[in-house]
This record gives structure tokens, sequence and C-alpha cells, in this order.
């Protein structure tokens, strides 16, 4: 098996998503809504990897090195129109981390992003939106104590200071909050429900 081959191709396809995201940066429109292309590099990334880990499983860091192992999680958590794409690899993930063959911090951005997708509380308050007031904060979480704790444990900062992070790093973007907010909510809710996040 040509592991470094692999590596390449999972590192190219996060080159990919990563080099159109900074188009939609530099145009400002990062913010607006999901772009067609960008759902389009994701589906077809998605598509690709999952090839890849039919063929080798789960690009753990032993196999194909710690930056491709990270990309591959990059792709996965971007694959949002692929719920059982990306609950599966919830699954390897998951096994990789209590092997020592992943990082424990991808584990917890990918159990809350899928979380947030189906409705739950996020156990990490990884993931984050605009709110009703126009500003950057956590999805839904179970108990802020406990997610500091769970944050702690897999030296993840506390949510406070990563809230201001986050905030900073939209305004240095240049993203803005959405000028309807219940819009945007109904849209997002339609959205899940017609790639199978939600019935």
């Amino acid at each position: 098996m040509k592991y470094k081959e692999i590596a390449k191709k999972i590192i190219a396809l996060k080159n990919a998503d990563l080099e159109f995201r900074g188009k939609l940066i530099e145009g400002g429109e990062l913010g607006d809504g999901y772009n067609d292309e960008m759902a389009k590099i994701h589906n077809q990334n998605a598509k690709a990897l999952d090839e890849i880990i039919q063929t080798i499983g789960y690009p753990t860091v032993t196999k194909v090195g710690e930056e491709a192992s990270e990309a591959a999680w990059m792709v996965i958590q971007h694959a949002i129109a692929q719920p059982e794409f990306m609950k599966n690899c919830l699954l390897l993930l998951e096994n990789a981390v209590r092997e020592n063959q992943a990082n424990p911090k991808n584990l917890a951005y990918l159990t809350d992003r899928i979380a947030v997708f189906e409705g739950k509380s996020q156990l990490y308050g990884t993931q984050f939106d605009w709110d009703e007031d126009g500003n950057l904060s956590p999805n839904p979480i179970d108990d802020l104590a406990k997610v500091n704790q769970r944050r702690k444990a897999i030296g993840l900062n506390s949510l406070e200071e990563q809230t201001e992070i986050i905030r900073r790093r939209v305004k240095d973007e240049n993203q803005s909050p959405p000028k309807d907010f219940e819009k945007r909510k109904q849209k997002i809710e339609s959205w899940k429900k017609s790639v199978g996040w939600i019935k």
C-alpha cells in the first residue's frame, strides 16, 4: 500500500477546500449561506476520502502521517451534506483516538458538529453560529462547567476564551451577521431536512 501517495491525495483535498474558502473570504462572501461551489467541493472531497477509507481504513497518523490525518479530519468536518459519511467516520475516529492514532480534539469537534446538525447539545462547545444579537456564540451546550472540564481534559482552552478568539477571527475575515436571523434559521432547518440530518 502506497501510504505516501494516499497522504498526498488527502492533503490535496484539504488544499482545494481552503483555497476556495480563501476566495470567499477575499470577496466577503463567506457568511452568505452555503456557497454552491463550496458545497460541490465538500461533496467531491467526501467521495474521494470515502474511497480512500474503504481501501485503508481511517487515515491514522501511523498510516498517512500527522498532516494528512489532520487533513482527512477537516474533509470529514466539512462534509456537512453527507450525514451517513460523517457518522461512519465518527465511529472510526473514536476507535483511532482510543488507540492513540488520532487527535482527541478532532473527535471533540466532529462529535459536536454532528450533535448540532441533529439538534442536540454540544459536549465540547466547539461549534459556533450567529445569535439573535448578531454575535457569534456557541451552539447550545449541555452544561458550561462540564463543557469546560471536557475541554480542559483534551487540551482545549475555556469556552469563554474560545468565544473571544472566534469573534475576533470573524471580524478579521470581514464576516457579518445575517440580515434576517429568522429567515436564515428556517433556511438552515429546511437544508438539514433536505440532506437527512433531521426528519
